[in-house]
């Protein structure tokens, strides 16, 4: 190789170059999509990830900067990761067949409300798919990180961030970028979303003879048999996972 000639590694990043620009167009999607999910979170909802492979660690990633934390400190939110538990996911596998894998937990943790969040490259990943199913069965709102469109799983979800590159690296490699940035919109819109949390429970006490501890466990809205709504996600009535 001439030092003139291009590396591998300037062949990736003309690759990477070339699917930034066209994928700015995906920013205010992720303020909004980070605006809902911390809604969601911040009155008790749970968010669920699942993907194969470069996917599933993308998943644990995601969940991973939720429970515990992107930049400051900050409450611990629901989330998980549906591919990082080894026995539920071989036991399943196993009796169920792989196409399950996800589909079953969602059935098993999904709650009206929640969140399902789904990240393939190519879009068609039949145990997605029925993650999905699930999901929407359940009363969860979908979205899901894939490729470029169309694809069945964008088809399928509520919504979808779909990357434009034909470089399944590339697409995982901007998926990256995409858990970051939500992640960032989820702790900026939290706060006032705890904000508002904390003053409907002071004036619930107010109007509720339940005592405080029994009152603390309970979602927003619960004393007065109202759940919480806010961008189009509707609470079901109970509080975060242990």
């Amino acid at each position: 190789m001439t030092r003139d000639e291009p590396t591998l590694l300037d062949a990736h990043l003309d690759g990477l170059a070339d699917a930034l620009d066209p994928f700015r167009a995906a920013a205010p999607q992720l303020e909004r999509w980070g605006s809902r999910l911390a809604a969601v979170l911040g009155h008790g909802g749970r968010l669920l990830v699942a993907g194969n492979g470069g996917s599933a660690a993308e998943a644990q990633h995601l969940a991973a900067e939720l429970v515990g934390k992107l930049r400051d400190d900050r409450t611990p939110l629901s989330a998980i990761a549906l591919c990082a538990d080894s026995s539920a996911v071989t036991a399943i596998s196993n009796d169920y067949g792989y196409e399950e894998l996800f589909a079953r937990q969602v059935r098993g943790h999904g709650r009206p409300g929640d969140v399902l969040v789904v990240l393939s490259t190519s879009g068609r990943s039949a145990n997605l798919l029925a993650a999905v199913h699930a999901a929407r069965e359940t009363g969860m709102h979908t979205w899901a990180f894939t490729g470029p469109a169309p694809n069945p799983l964008a088809e399928l979800c509520d919504e979808a961030v779909t990357c434009p590159s034909p470089d399944s690296q590339v697409v995982q490699e901007l998926h990256l970028v995409s858990v970051h940035v939500l992640c960032e919109h989820v702790d900026r819109c939290l706060p006032a979303v705890l904000e508002r949390r904390t003053a409907l429970r002071g004036a619930q006490r107010h109007r509720s003879p339940l005592p405080d501890l029994v009152l603390a466990a309970m979602p927003a809205g619960a004393a007065t048999g109202n759940g919480y709504h806010g961008n189009g996600y509707h609470g079901n009535g109970h509080g975060s996972a242990t």
